[in-house]
């Protein structure tokens, strides 16, 4: 067992630990906050920084709560549960912040503050799920082994009635909810052996990608519009938060009739679908083979070429204005010269992950592309994840 500290957290990490300082070495810990008085036990050790786990709490900041999930704390899938939801929402501005400083160069930021779009629980339209002893189950924290999971808090509430239906699921290895929030439409996407009674869940049911039950897609409604997505299909877990984003991206491109909207990482076509019906014209980019089919469902009706290689290896079109959502990887060198070769007038760029982001921020600078604002979107909250729209500019 490692030592043992005496740590009062200054702030958090991107990463969702919190950071403090010990005889002048930077120590992370996790599920401490801010402010508080923690012991923690030494897990790892290196010349300039150390991690440790959390032992005892000696003195609570008033921004702690009790976690309402009786697994919190050994299941992976949530990590701020103990932190007060309005917290969490200021964390996460400061974990953008601190990003932008300290790898994109940044002085003052022009970060918002975070957009929480809806609850912060009964949210995800989304989730996978093991399977260990019929049972569904979770990744432990920090290991690969699982733990039981009775129930889902983050569950949108026709998910969370089909997961009381699920029963036995012995024979599959995994399996995937998907849902419509805003159309009760539902889908099981299921690894492994598909179980008898699956008929009674009164949902649609893929095994890997063949449907067995009802149909290979499911509908969501974002923005007064009506989107096909399949199983296998990229869409953002939280319906609120993805219409948001479609706020944010609109507000970041103003978009004119007579302009070509590049959508890039078009997925399903979210923003193809809402944000180009502002636009002339739609160039949607995305190299998943699957999407395409519902790509090419909820474009219809608007002037839309479908482009279906990667987004790295170059577009053949030109464009007035630009939205782009990568990976967590980010854009990066090659990304931003694809997108910014056109000279479009203004691009929104949307992240998960706040270190890609304040590095290609500064690349798009380089390139003339000014930084007007960035907000958080919390499209996941109980956990450290976050989303953000940046809006951009030729200068």
């Amino acid at each position: 067992m490692g030592d043992v500290l005496d740590v009062t957290p200054l702030r958090w990490a991107h990463g969702g630990e919190t950071v403090g300082r010990v005889n002048g070495k930077t120590v992370f810990v996790a599920d401490a906050l801010p402010g508080e008085r923690v012991r923690a036990r030494v897990i790892a050790d290196k010349a300039s920084w150390t991690r440790a786990e959390l032992v005892e709490v000696e003195e609570a900041s008033p921004d702690r709560v009790t976690p309402p999930c009786g697994v919190f704390g050994s299941c992976g899938g949530c990590q701020w549960q103990h932190v007060d939801y309005a917290t969490q929402a200021s964390a996460k501005q400061q974990i953008v912040t601190d990003q932008l400083q300290h790898l994109g160069g940044m002085t003052e930021p022009p970060v918002r503050q975070t957009a929480t779009p809806g609850p912060a629980f009964g949210y995800r339209n989304r989730m996978t799920f093991r399977v260990d002893g019929g049972m569904p189950a979770m990744h432990r924290r920090r290991t690969r082994t699982l733990v039981a999971v009775p129930e889902c808090l983050l569950l949108v509430p026709r998910l969370e009635e089909l997961y009381g239906q699920l029963g036995d699921m012995r024979g599959a290895t995994a399996f995937t909810l998907r849902a419509g929030a805003r159309t009760g439409d539902t889908l099981v996407v299921i690894d492994g052996q598909v179980p008898a009674h699956a008929t009674s869940w009164g949902a649609s049911v893929m095994r890997g990608s063949r449907p067995l039950i009802g149909r290979p897609f499911f509908h969501e409604e974002v923005a007064g519009v009506r989107l096909r997505v399949s199983g296998r299909t990229f869409f953002q877990v939280n319906t609120d938060g993805a219409e948001e984003l479609v706020r944010l991206v609109a507000e970041a491109l103003e978009p004119r009739a007579d302009e070509t909207l590049l959508d890039g990482y078009a997925g399903a076509g979210l923003f193809s679908a809402t944000v180009g019906r502002r636009a002339g014209r739609v160039v949607a980019v995305e190299s998943n083979r699957r999407a395409h089919s519902d790509l090419a469902v909820n474009v219809e009706g608007i002037d839309t070429q479908i482009i279906g290689s990667r987004f790295e290896e170059g577009v053949d079109a030109v464009w007035d204005i630009a939205v782009v959502d990568p990976p967590r990887a980010g854009l990066g060198a090659r990304g931003v010269e694809v997108v910014t070769t056109p000279r479009p007038r203004a691009v929104a760029y949307v992240s998960c992950d706040p270190a890609s982001l304040a590095r290609d921020v500064r690349l798009l600078g380089a390139t003339g592309y000014e930084c007007r604002w960035i907000t958080p979107v919390d499209m996941f909250p109980q956990t450290f994840h976050v989303e953000t729209v940046a809006a951009f500019m030729r200068r």
